[in-house]
């Protein structure tokens, strides 16, 4: 789906800072950011990720924040009543 397209169908933008431990050095935390296109208020996207994480990776998580924001909104597109050619 194209980012357009998913804009107009109610997803936004999502940030999620990571922090996990190191593997190797379980006392050390590292941060790792996500972003992607998620629908709100559920955000299945980052929980796909957060449980493939989970399952898959050796990093154990520590803490999880994330922020959203609507960009665009269905309303705020429209036609263009007229056009003007400058030079």
């Amino acid at each position: 789906m194209l980012e357009m397209e998913k804009k107009l169908k109610g997803y936004v933008l999502t940030t999620a800072e990571i922090l996990y431990h190191l593997p190797d050095y379980p006392e050390f935390l590292q941060t790792y950011i996500w972003q992607e296109y998620d629908l709100a208020p559920k955000y299945p996207t980052l929980q796909k990720f957060l449980d493939f994480w989970q399952r898959e990776l050796d990093g154990k998580l520590h803490s999880v924040r994330f922020a959203s924001n609507k960009l665009i909104y269905p309303g705020e597109i429209r036609f263009a009543d007229s056009a003007y050619r400058l030079h």
